[in-house]
């Protein structure tokens, strides 16, 4: 049980840090880790708690805790997770969470994402006449430039000649 433990530690170690060797874990992937394992609920433990118990058990100048200052830390995360049990069994417990589990990432919406945008049969007044049926192009623009010093749609446009 222990080495499916120590397994998911060294995904999350080196999770987002290419040069780490996997043998130390830093605050913020010990957060994921405990984020993604269900570990953390937001009622008995919570991300306070899980940066307390961080802080706890690494050394004082340290940034990182290795796998057995991990398993220090577990235990005293069990305790509050599993209130009424013994650390061991609260830690088998806690490793039964983590089994298996990887550093889940979020990828981006890729091509629905711009479909709200080029779907024309959400589009209303002028801007249905700018795209085309397969929603691109710039189907119905043209230039209606009159070259004259006013602006379209200028209330004085096409006076001046008139006052000269």
């Amino acid at each position: 049980m222990a080495s499916e433990a120590e397994k998911t530690f060294q995904q999350f170690a080196v999770f987002g840090d290419s040069s780490s060797s996997g043998a130390e874990i830093n605050n913020k992937n010990f957060s994921k880790l405990c984020q993604d394992c269900g570990i953390t609920d937001g009622k008995t433990v919570t991300s306070a708690d899980v940066d307390t118990v961080f802080n706890k058990v690494k050394a004082k100048d340290a940034g990182t805790i290795t796998f057995q200052q991990f398993t220090e830390a577990m235990k005293e995360l069990s305790q509050k997770c599993f209130q009424g049990k013994s650390p061991d069994q609260g830690l088998q417990d806690i490793y039964q969470l983590m089994e298996g589990k990887n550093p889940a990432t979020t990828s981006a919406a890729r091509a629905g994402a711009v479909d709200q945008h080029t779907d024309t049969s959400k589009y209303s007044g002028i801007h249905q006449d700018c795209l085309d049926d397969s929603g691109k192009g710039t189907a119905g623009r043209e230039d209606t430039s009159d070259n004259s010093d006013y602006g379209r749609g200028h209330k004085a446009a096409g006076t001046y000649d008139k006052k000269n």
